[in-house]
């Protein structure tokens, strides 16, 4: 008898563990039939809006607008997520065109955000494989970013519909990245405090695939966006040019200096500048003068290191012409990217779920062409999205930036790109705003906001995947690296930028704004013949 009663508790304690293992292995599968059962829903509702992504992607378009000065996208956008039921707070962190939409309470909070401005000298009607300016020198979308916003707002809505029927907490968030190809806001919005409570940041930004990654983004930098002005003293320059100091000659000394330095910088460093004030006329000695300048590199300490050696430069350029080197004005800065594991997996397997849109012959016609006009491969667009997810960086030989590096390192944030441009086309060009409101950028708009409502879901209804992201956050990402802003406490954005631009071209390209209500689409108000190819 002895022996018999421990025996007895040993088997029923057995019992038990296995009853629980196996209630534990039903209540999951469970949750991931459910699970997949909504994310087909949401998928499918998506679909649904098809129409609704795809005036969205042409109406931002249409609008083309720069950095700071996006007031038609702004107020379009506004009006968007207010008819869904979204609530808006306009001019955010002291910006007039940025926002923030919130809808929902409770947790996790998830934050959408993509950029929403366009490249100078860009203007480019949609559809045609060669150089053809809807307003000669006018700005366009030749990065793409009027395809994000629909994105995310599609994806939101989605997952808003499944929230209010099933009943689930949580809070969604909408933001535009303003004047991102000036680098300039997003250090703004969290200074500002718009991410102290945020669970988990989803990104967009457009592409010519699908694609995620995780850890530090390969062949990419961070940077610091510096103005330097010199102030001199004027005189004629021809009758007595010995009483002038130029301002110019300062900014010119600072290039050289700076040009010969290059070839001692590390391999992966990016730097460029561009003069903005010269002089008014060359009889007269400049009085004032600055250039602008991006320092870019891989990590913050090293961006740090160069932005020093910039101003020992302008430092040194002043003394040698005699003139005063004015403060330095930061206009824009990006911490390097660093994108969060768990998070990039779960985006990573919707990707797969979803697989690239079906292209139809007149989308590659239209692709082939323009690589064609451009001296690329031929190669069309792409037929499957990529078959791993990317990891860490090894060898970083550097790139461009985005400030939503920033974001990266306060909280867990990935960036999904999604497929609605073309393959091989040089960036921040007219050649890729061809694309950008026709069947690629809509068709590529609708499957990236599957997968961005699908993530949405994950974050929702996984257990552990939000407390698994911060995980990885705290204790590998931010382990030894701890954020510090490389805007400094004086510096505001810099919202008077492109305003003279945008105020010179907008009255002839606001002829050229999408009407939905009398086209179904923009190539129909224009005209275009899709695709149009030089024969």
């Amino acid at each position: 008898m002895r022996t018999a009663r421990p025996l007895f508790i040993f088997v029923t304690l057995l019992l038990s563990i296995a009853t629980v293992q196996t209630e534990r292995r039903g209540t999951s599968q469970a949750t991931d039939e459910r699970l997949s059962r909504l994310k087909q829903e949401a998928a499918a509702d998506v679909e649904r809006m098809t129409v609704f992504t795809q005036q969205m992607v042409d109406q931002i378009f249409s609008f083309g607008e720069l950095g700071f000065q996006e007031h038609e996208t702004h107020q379009y956008l506004v009006d968007v997520l207010r008819k869904n039921g979204f609530a808006v707070e306009e001019g955010i962190a002291g910006i007039p065109t940025a926002f923030m939409a919130t809808w929902g309470n409770g947790r996790p909070v998830i934050s959408l955000g993509s950029d929403i401005d366009g490249i100078p000298q860009a203007s480019q009607k949609p559809g045609v494989a060669y150089h053809a300016p809807l307003v000669e020198g006018a700005p366009g979308h030749g990065e793409g970013h009027n395809s994000g916003q629909a994105v995310n707002i599609t994806a939101a809505i989605a997952v808003k519909r499944v929230m209010e029927r099933e009943k689930l907490p949580g809070t969604i968030r909408i933001w535009p990245g303003t004047a991102e190809e000036l680098v300039a806001t997003k250090a703004y919005f969290v200074r500002e405090g718009f991410f102290k409570d945020v669970d988990v940041a989803l990104f967009s930004h457009v592409s010519n695939n699908f694609g995620v990654s995780w850890g530090e983004r390969a062949n990419m930098t961070g940077l610091v966006s510096v103005l330097y002005s010199f102030t001199g003293r004027t005189a004629h320059s021809a009758g007595s040019p010995s009483r002038g100091r130029s301002a110019l000659d300062a900014v010119e000394l600072m290039n050289i200096g700076w040009n010969f330095r290059r070839e001692h910088l590390p391999l992966e460093h990016r730097s460029h500048y561009v003069i903005l004030d010269g002089g008014d006329q060359p009889n007269v000695v400049p009085r004032t003068a600055s250039v602008w300048y991006y320092f870019r590199e891989t990590t913050a300490a090293k961006i740090r290191d160069l932005w020093a050696l910039g101003d020992t430069m302008a430092e040194a350029a002043a003394k040698m012409t005699g003139t005063d080197l004015q403060e330095t004005r930061v206009l824009g800065s990006a911490w390097p990217q660093h994108f969060n594991r768990p998070v990039a997996e779960a985006t990573f397997a919707n990707i797969q779920r979803v697989g690239l849109p079906g292209w139809s012959e007149a989308d590659q016609t239209l692709a082939r062409a323009i690589q064609k006009e451009l001296g690329s491969e031929q190669q069309g667009l792409h037929l499957k999205p990529p078959e791993e997810l990317d990891g860490p960086a090894r060898d970083n030989r550097g790139g461009g930036s985005d400030d939503i590096g920033d974001i990266s390192w306060n909280v867990p944030t990935v960036t999904l790109r999604f497929p609605s441009n073309i393959p091989g086309l040089p960036g921040h060009n007219w050649a890729d705003a061809i694309a950008m409101a026709t069947p690629i950028a809509h068709k590529g708009a609708t499957a990236g906001a599957k997968v961005q409502a699908m993530t949405m879901l994950d974050l929702l209804l996984t257990p552990g995947l939000v407390e698994r992201a911060w995980t990885y956050f705290r204790d590998e990402q931010t382990k030894t690296i701890q954020y510090e802003p490389l805007i400094r406490p004086q510096d505001t954005p810099a919202i008077e930028m492109n305003r003279e631009l945008m105020e010179k071209f907008r009255p002839a390209m606001r002829k050229y704004y999408y009407d939905p209500s009398r086209y179904p689409t923009y190539l129909d108000q224009l005209g275009v013949s899709y695709p149009t190819v030089k024969r």
